[in-house]
């Protein structure tokens, strides 16, 4: 047998698996191309003009690296939260930055507590570093605050998760319930709290930040409502010393200068944000009556999808999505129990509504006589 170098005990434990299977991945494997893509929860309205202008003006320099320190994206988004550029750092997307928080509070066997079925990137990581996920059920489709908190408790353990609003299934959780979570939270557990959808949902639903509270981490993107996931470009907001523990580990050159200049140009076109926002109202009510049209019920969200309980079994909701899949309508569904009997569909444009529409009823037929 040939020899080859050892890796680590964690990783060599490690599946060979990734916490999504991309839909170029599936067109290769079926070799036709989506006709509506709508289960990755990108902003298909794009980003805004303005930003398009300003990458198409910049093209040219990418021979150079990027700014290592991020300086006017920090200060942008510094800005935009009413903050200091000292209580942001900008990470390779939400994902990015996760994987730094795995690997700065987590050693082998360290509990973490978060939701099963919650976003599956958040559980890689820790496994990667070795952690051990304490995961809770969903409570009536929404992680469930008291089941986090008190397993918390019982493990003490030194991270916990939480999305709001929530991904997969679109619920969300009010400030002031946010806010009790937070102060009911031991002072050594930090809250890695994910608002990739903040901007999407109510108000109402995002707590003031507070840069002085040293146990909670706010996470943004500009992958969702911003309309720029192919650039991979977050960032994190917190107390001071957090954002510089980030500094001992993060990868320097890791946001390109495209992403940086993109994501500057994009927090600062607010107006565009807020027509982005509406078009996804728009889209999540047309979903919503599809659903229903076809005898289906659709969850309240406050992200860019809808949820949609398909009224059986996790057996039968894969059966609609393979079906889905078969007419080259890409969405997703849950796949934890409990959250399995939904499918998930993420806001298009009109022409990929159209397709969704026409497509779903010969869809559940199939799915039914299967």
């Amino acid at each position: 047998m040939t020899k080859r170098p050892a890796l680590t005990a964690v990783v060599d434990a490690l599946p060979a698996t990734v916490p999504f299977v991309g839909p170029e991945a599936q067109q290769r494997a079926s070799g036709r191309a989506f006709r509506a893509r709508m289960g990755a929860n990108e902003s298909s309205f794009g980003p805004s003009p303005r930003v398009t202008r300003r990458m198409q003006e910049v093209a040219g320099d990418m021979w150079m690296y990027c700014d290592p320190d991020n300086y006017d994206l920090k200060q942008a988004a510094a800005a935009h939260h009413g903050v200091s550029p000292h209580n942001i750092v900008v990470g390779e997307g939400i994902d990015g930055l996760l994987g730094l928080l795995a690997r700065m509070y987590v050693d082998v066997g360290t509990p973490v507590v978060t939701s099963l079925g919650a976003y599956p990137t958040f559980n890689f990581h820790i496994a990667s570093v070795g952690g051990r996920l304490v995961e809770l059920p969903y409570e009536n489709d929404r992680e469930s605050l008291d089941a986090l908190l008190a397993a918390v408790r019982r493990e003490n353990a030194p991270l916990v998760y939480l999305s709001n609003p929530d991904n997969p299934m679109g619920s969300w959780w009010e400030a002031t319930e946010i806010l009790r979570f937070i102060e009911a939270l031991p002072e050594t557990t930090m809250l890695v709290l994910d608002e990739a959808y903040g901007e999407l949902g109510p108000a109402s639903a995002l707590p003031p930040i507070d840069v002085e509270r040293v146990n909670v981490i706010r996470m943004r993107t500009f992958s969702k409502a911003y309309g720029l996931a192919g650039i991979r470009c977050g960032y994190a907001v917190g107390e001071k010393q957090v954002i510089a523990d980030f500094e001992k580990i993060r990868n320097h050159y890791g946001v390109s200068r495209m992403a940086q200049i993109a994501g500057v140009e994009a927090i600062t076109d607010q107006q565009w944000l807020q027509e982005v926002v509406a078009r996804v109202d728009a889209g999540r009510r047309r979903i919503a009556r599809i659903a229903e049209e076809n005898g289906l019920k659709p969850l309240p969200s406050a992200t860019n999808f809808v949820t949609i309980d398909c009224g059986s079994d996790g057996a039968f909701a894969l059966k609609v999505l393979k079906e889905m899949l078969a007419r080259d309508v890409f969405i997703r569904k849950p796949m934890a129990p409990g959250l399995d009997r939904c499918i998930r569909v993420s806001v298009g444009l009109d022409h990929e509504l159209d397709i969704f529409a026409q497509e779903l009823p010969a869809a559940l037929v199939a799915a039914r006589k299967g």
